[in-house]
């Protein structure tokens, strides 16, 4: 499995830069450092198994990246930016 950081340099290196049409699909905790890469890379969005830290949620909202956590099955939660997330009403059950 490729590391996501490598992709994205792989990227850079085919001039395939800003990556404004892309999400960063992470499998761990989304920290600071994390948000600082998309922004560099120009991802809008962000999305993780677990949750952000306190820090990656302050610095995604300042920037402009949307954040998500919890991404599992049909649900997740948005920390920030939620504007790029469609969503749909789900009936409640009966």
């Amino acid at each position: 499995m490729r590391c996501g950081w490598a992709i994205a340099g792989r990227t850079l290196l085919a001039g395939q830069h800003p990556l404004d049409d892309r999400l960063l699909l992470v499998s761990g905790r989304t920290s600071f450092e994390l948000v600082q890469k998309a922004l560099l890379a120009g991802v809008p969005l962000i999305a993780a198994v677990s949750a952000p830290s306190s820090l990656a949620i302050d610095l995604a909202t300042k920037v402009g990246i949307t954040l998500c956590g919890f991404v599992r099955g049909d649900t997740f939660n948005i920390y920030s930016h939620p504007q790029r997330i469609g969503h749909r009403l789900i009936p409640a059950a009966d």
